[in-house]
Order: structure tokens, then C-alpha cells, then sequence
């Protein structure tokens, strides 16, 4: 489903904040976070540069378009969003403060056997 048009060529679409129920328009020109922040919406953020993560949150529906998000890989940028990167392209459903596995600690060591620390 598509947003409403603002202006002859600004579209803005419904964020949805699963879990609050929060939501938000965002226009395809700006963050979801710049968003939220206006809108008094709590959501965490860091460094602001895509980096950090702590702005992380699920993509339960819809896409968003974040060619600056370097902290996340080709593959987590598929399901995660950078809320301080991240434009939605789709009206979305977001999980906030939802990471992905490279920080969730769920990506085992690469020779997938821990070694313990020396003590």
C-alpha cells in the first residue's frame, strides 16, 4: 500500500512501531529517526552516522533504502534498519531495539569453537 503524496514530488509513508503501536510519517526525504525525534518518539540513537547500531530496529514489512548504513552487512540491511539511515521506500512495520546477529552475538566465532580467555 502507498502513502499519500505531499507536494508534487515528496511521498510519505506510515511507520508502525510494533510492539507501542507508535506511529509516524515519514516522507522518502528523511530518517526515520529525524522523524521521530520531532515527533517526541523515544527511540535510542548514538552517533547518528550509521555506525553504531544502537538506532537498530527489525523490518517486520515494508523496505527502506540506507546506502550509508556501513554497520550493517548487504544481507542484515534485508531485515534490519538503521532508523538514523534508513528512508522508507514502503509504508513499515518496525521492531525497535531489535539487532542484528553480528552484535546479537548469535554469529559464533568464525573457527565456531570458543576459546577461553587466559586468566
Amino acid at each position: 500500500m502507498l502513502g499519500g503524496i505531499k507536494g508534487p514530488s515528496m511521498t510519505e509513508y506510515t511507520v508502525t512501531f510494533v510492539g507501542t503501536g507508535e506511529e509516524i510519517t515519514v516522507s522518502e526525504k528523511e530518517t526515520i529517526l529525524s522523524r521521530c525525534i520531532e515527533e517526541g518518539i523515544a527511540q535510542e540513537y548514538s552517533c547518528r552516522v550509521g555506525m553504531c547500531l544502537a538506532c537498530s530496529a527489525e523490518i517486520i514489512e515494508g523496505s527502506v533504502t540506507q546506502p550509508a548504513a556501513r554497520g550493517l552487512t548487504d544481507r542484515e540491511r534485508e531485515n534490519y534498519a538503521l532508523t538514523c539511515m534508513a528512508r522508507p521506500q514502503s509504508d513499515l512495520k518496525l521492531d525497535r531495539g531489535k539487532y542484528p546477529p553480528s552484535i546479537e552475538g548469535e554469529a559464533g566465532p568464525e573457527d565456531g569453537d570458543p576459546t577461553p580467555a587466559d586468566d
